[in-house]
Parts: C-alpha cells; structure tokens; sequence
C-alpha cells in the first residue's frame, strides 16, 4: 500500500498526529462504511449530497438517475471532495470545553468520469456487493431501460486523508480532581431484525444475504 502525496488540499491541520495518509487505513474507513457525502460548486452555491457507493481497487463508484443535479454535475468532470466518518463514542470530559468524540473518517479528493455502457453493470455490482454482500447474486439483475435510466460515475482517488481520534477524555490536569464523572459512551452501528415486505400469497424465507448482514452487523456489547 501507498501513502497519498500531502499538500494543502488534504493536509490535517488541527491536531496534526490524528492524521493518516496510507491508503491502507483510509481504504479500511471506506470499506467499513456505505454513506459518504460529496461536495462540489454549482455555480457560487457549495452543494453537499449524501449517497451510497462502492470501492474497487482505488476508485470509488457512485450511481443516481441521469436527470440528478449531482450526477449532471458530477459527470462535467468537476472537482469533488467526499467524506465517509464512523462515530465510535462520545467522549464526556470534566469540562465543557474538552467534551468530543471517537471517530474514524477520511476525506477523498478527485474528479468523477462516466463509466461506459459495457461496463455499467460491473459498477452496479460493486455498489451492491459493497453494501450487501451476495445480495446481487439473489436479485433481479437490471434491465436495459433501467441501466438506461441510470448513470454510474467513477471517482479516482487522487489524494485523500483520514483522521482518527480514539481513547479518554484529555482534561486540564486541575479538572481531574473535580467530582464530576468522565469517560466514553461507545456507539456503534447495529442491524436490527429484518422485515419482511409482505405480499399477499406468498412466503419466502429471509435470503442468505440478509441473515450474514444482520449477523455480522448485531449489537456486540
């Protein structure tokens, strides 16, 4: 793995040592994840749209209607910058002031391309994989008016950078010897029990894909 090259664009300047720039922890950041925010310019107006997405090597694929403000501005090859941050816990400090939060996010850098016809479904199967594993293999595959309705970009990632903050409060050392409790509420994403769209006539048990996902993705306390 690579380290990506640092200048001002993605260079961590508040609390520097937090920061990370090998591709190694900020594709670790990306893969535990499935929403990341993207901002780009319209015109004079700063945008930032959430959405889902898929890694592949170092290349991140997103997807929308053809009509989408974002993708239509997207596919222009204009610069986009995008986030992906998991919260860990809330760091309760003895003061106000040093109150904060465990977390991992990276911030990506680079312009999105629009990907050909004929490779169109493969980035489809990688957003899909990226969220639920092996669910593509269950599912109806999309037809050609839907791949027709729908554009897929791809964003090489340029630069990037990560930012990780874990451990204790960090007080001032005359607040320790207040009487007022501190420490961490760890917080997690969880998967809850699955409900079924229930149609009239028929019954089919959960897929495959679903129970390994709600498994793997149970409140571990």
């Amino acid at each position: 793995m690579e380290n990506y090259s640092i200048n001002d664009r993605n260079k961590v300047k508040r609390v520097p040592e937090r920061g990370h720039y090998d591709q190694d922890t900020i594709y670790k950041i990306l893969d535990e994840g499935f929403l990341a925010y993207i901002s780009f310019v319209v015109g004079d107006q700063p945008m930032i749209i959430p959405t889902l997405y898929g890694r592949e090597g170092n290349k991140l694929y997103i997807h929308g209607a053809s009509t989408s403000r974002m993708i239509k501005n997207l596919e222009k090859g204009v610069p986009v910058s995008l986030c992906v941050c998991h919260v860990d816990g809330l760091v309760l400090a003895r003061s106000a002031f040093h109150h904060s939060m465990n977390y991992r996010s990276a911030v990506v850098f680079g312009k999105a391309t629009m990907v050909d016809d004929k490779d169109k479904e493969h980035a489809l199967f990688v957003i899909s994989e990226h969220l639920i594993k092996d669910r593509w293999s269950e599912v109806r595959k999309p037809n050609a008016k839907e791949l027709k309705a729908t554009t897929v970009l791809a964003l090489d990632i340029e630069q990037a950078s990560a930012k990780i903050r874990s451990g204790a409060p960090k007080d001032d050392r005359e607040d320790y010897q207040l009487d007022i409790w501190a420490g961490v509420i760890p917080t997690q994403f969880i998967a809850g029990q699955p409900i079924t769209d229930e149609v009239p006539g028929l019954d089919i048990e959960v897929s495959d894909s679903v129970t390994d996902y709600v498994d793997i993705h149970r409140v571990n306390i």
